[in-house]
């Protein structure tokens, strides 16, 4: 069974990936600060029902310094890791004028730093094995803008920026589709809903 890491995967967006990806076979990983009742229901949902498998690990993704023994951790209780969806985010609304420093410091450090990091360490392993898959969760707001949100546009356009340049990267050993896709996340107001096309192109375990 193939296994997927997707962050920010208790609740929203991220808990919709895990089910559809479970649903599809995979070994879900759901990596949050916090539990919550709905990967709960989703995750014995998915063992009754003899699908794949969604697991939790809580992780604060701040905490960057100890990513690299987080992914050891996985990969020691999991097995190799062939996915990775870097969904968690923080949406703080301020203009940048006035926004205080250690507000920005914590939006890049999640936003931004967190998963270059994650990243970092998890396509080491998906090189070793050969294969393997980096879907990164970014805006619209990467692409137009928005007032009151510079710094977290500036933020998911980095996650643009780090989609097309780990193509030219790893693309060629398999790890990335050498014509990446950004997906969006559009979140509606039970916070479950999906948009991306990338989901339903990958491939069924084996």
């Amino acid at each position: 069974m193939l296994s997927v890491v997707i962050t920010g995967g208790s609740r929203g967006v991220g808990l919709a990936i895990g089910k559809r990806l479970a649903a599809a076979g995979y070994q879900v990983i759901a990596i949050a600060r916090r539990d919550s009742a709905e990967l709960e229901a989703a995750s014995a949902a998915i063992t009754e029902a003899g699908q794949g498998a969604l697991h939790f690990v809580p992780f604060d993704l701040a905490e960057t310094k100890a990513i690299p023994d987080l992914v050891k951790r996985l990969r020691r209780e999991f097995g190799p890791i062939y996915g990775l969806v870097n969904n968690a985010a923080l949406g703080t609304h301020g203009l940048l004028a006035t926004m205080h420093n250690s507000q920005i410091e914590t939006l890049i450090r999640l936003n931004t730093l967190s998963p270059l990091i994650l990243t970092k360490y998890a396509v080491r392993a998906m090189m070793a094995e050969g294969k393997g898959r980096i879907v990164n969760i970014t805006s619209i707001i990467g692409f137009t803008g928005f007032s009151g949100l510079a710094v977290y546009g500036s933020t998911k356009a980095s996650m643009i920026g780090l989609t097309r340049s780990l193509a030219r990267e790893v693309g060629r050993l398999g790890i990335a589709d050498p014509r990446p896709k950004v997906v969006l996340g559009a979140k509606s107001p039970d916070r479950s809903r999906v948009s991306g096309a990338p989901l339903r192109a990958a491939p069924r375990p084996g």
